[in-house]
């Protein structure tokens, strides 16, 4: 289990560095980028906004406290989750390829 907890690390880690180099000039995201943003982002994307879900119920009670409650939502729920759900497959940003 370690090695294929390993292995998917490596993969995502691999992916993520090389990117850049893969994006294409034009505005349409290219097939690969389309492919590993629905095989790697998109499941990673989805952790981390149930982890952040998670840490925020268990700071509610401090973030009320301090009167912040709405930032920590925004950063720990929202922007996760807009860009696991929102963004287009293989775009970058939520922005949309045909907006400019």
């Amino acid at each position: 289990m370690k090695r294929l907890t390993n292995a998917l690390l490596f993969t995502a880690l691999a992916w993520v560095v090389s990117a850049p180099a893969l994006a294409a000039a034009e505005d349409e995201p290219s097939a690969m980028a389309m492919a590993g943003d629905m095989v790697v982002a998109r499941p990673i994307g989805v952790a981390i906004t149930a982890v952040g879900a998670a840490v925020f119920v268990a700071s509610l009670p401090f973030t009320a406290l301090g009167g912040n409650v709405s930032g920590a939502a925004d950063t720990l729920v929202t922007k996760p989750a807009a860009e696991t759900f929102a963004r287009c497959l293989g775009c970058k940003t939520t922005r949309r390829p045909s907006e400019k």
